[in-house]
């Protein structure tokens, strides 16, 4: 069973131990962050540093020409991944023996959001998520297939993998995140992650829905949440709080706009690839569901990429409707924490693996190589050792 983990640049340069440690581990592939969100991440076997800070997001490689004069364009890391860090890393790497695969986070970007406020996600009640940008409007998804295209077809990278690639909502973990309160619930979380900038207003105008009234609708269903309304079960309660004609229509909307994103960017990867590149995408089966992990339709997604990388942190069971589409080259990629103080199980990996497979997947990823401590990582390669 193939396994890939996951590595950010600077896990990789300024330690020329890294390469042959996460080899060691059995891994054949690493997954490297070629294009990232702002974080503060420890680095705790690194010779230099043991925290490392990337202020915003940032293309971790020199951006070439083709945003020269262009108002969205990506932003360079600062002194945390100066010049090619990506090409400094994939070239370590896979001189220790490991195929190099890109990791491209696309829309999750609060720099865009500062500097760009225009092209963010807007809730009903008028607020702003500025790392949310939204997927509806031309300008932004230009910005982001141009991005898909280079960020994922780096010098040496033999596939990618595709993070964000759809809705942004509410949830966010954002920087001393404060949002826990009211627990929203699925329900909640998608009311909250509908959006009314222009280019949504008017999407929703072509489903038959006034805008103003449909923020007021919003609004209205969402006060008994703030008032402490107990989980509401999903689509369904979305039904129930909106209503079901008008929550039928904001899915219809933003479910055709996500997968024409999602077919324009694996087209535009695939353009500027060589034959035989690999494009996965993060996701979600649940297809109104937001985040890093987009939500998407099981059978249309696995009709225009080559796979999916599934979160499968609480457990396999969001691979089935995958599995259940699968198509005989499909990659179905179970995603397995395996770093102990962020929740993730690295001694139980063996087994996590041996169910992740039963339910369909045929490869795991493992986040993640450099966020690990020692203990975890001898786990790991005890684990993939079994496999």
């Amino acid at each position: 069973m193939k396994a890939s983990a996951f590595v950010y640049p600077w896990d990789v340069n300024g330690d020329p131990r890294a390469p042959g440690r996460i080899a060691a581990l059995g891994v054949g592939q690493v997954t490297l962050a070629a294009a990232y969100h702002s974080t503060r991440a420890l680095t705790p076997r690194h010779p230099r540093h043991r925290i490392v800070t990337a202020e915003h997001a940032a293309v971790l490689y020199p951006a070439d020409s083709r945003w020269d004069g262009r108002a969205l364009r990506p932003c360079p890391a600062g002194d945390w991944a100066p010049g090619d860090a990506y090409g400094e890393a994939a070239a370590a790497l896979t001189e220790a023996g490991l195929e190099v695969h890109s990791w491209v986070v696309l829309a999750h970007n609060s720099r865009l959001g500062a500097e760009h406020p225009d092209t963010s996600v807007v809730n009903a009640y008028g607020d702003r998520y500025p790392w949310a940008p939204c997927i509806a409007q031309p300008a932004t998804r230009a910005y982001l297939v141009d991005l898909a295209a280079e960020a994922a077809v780096r010098p040496g990278a033999a596939g990618t993998e595709l993070e964000s690639l759809g809705w942004y909502g509410l949830q966010h973990l954002h920087a001393h995140d404060k949002t826990g309160g009211v627990g929203l619930g699925e329900a909640g979380q998608y009311l909250m992650s509908l959006c009314f900038c222009p280019a949504c207003r008017a999407g929703y105008g072509e489903r038959d829905l006034d805008a103003d009234g449909l923020a007021a609708a919003v609004r209205a269903a969402l006060e008994p949440v703030w008032q402490g309304l107990p989980d509401d079960g999903g689509w369904a309660g979305v039904e129930r709080l909106l209503g079901a004609e008008p929550a039928a229509a904001t899915r219809a909307w933003r479910d055709a706009t996500a997968r024409s994103l999602q077919e324009e960017a694996v087209a535009a990867v695939r353009a500027a690839a060589p034959e035989g590149f690999q494009v996965l995408l993060h996701a979600d089966p649940v297809s109104f569901h937001t985040g890093a992990n987009p939500g998407v339709d099981p059978a249309h997604i696995l009709s225009v990429a080559d796979g999916v990388v599934v979160p499968c942190a609480g457990g396999p069971a969001l691979l089935t409707p995958f599995a259940a589409q699968r198509r005989e080259a499909s990659v179905i990629a179970a995603n397995l924490t395996v770093v102990s103080g962020m929740g993730g199980s690295p001694g139980t990996l063996a087994l996590d693996a041996a169910r992740a497979r039963e339910m369909g997947a045929t490869e795991i990823r493992l986040y993640h190589a450099g966020l690990a401590s020692d203990g975890d990582l001898e786990a790991v390669r005890k684990g993939l050792g079994t496999l």
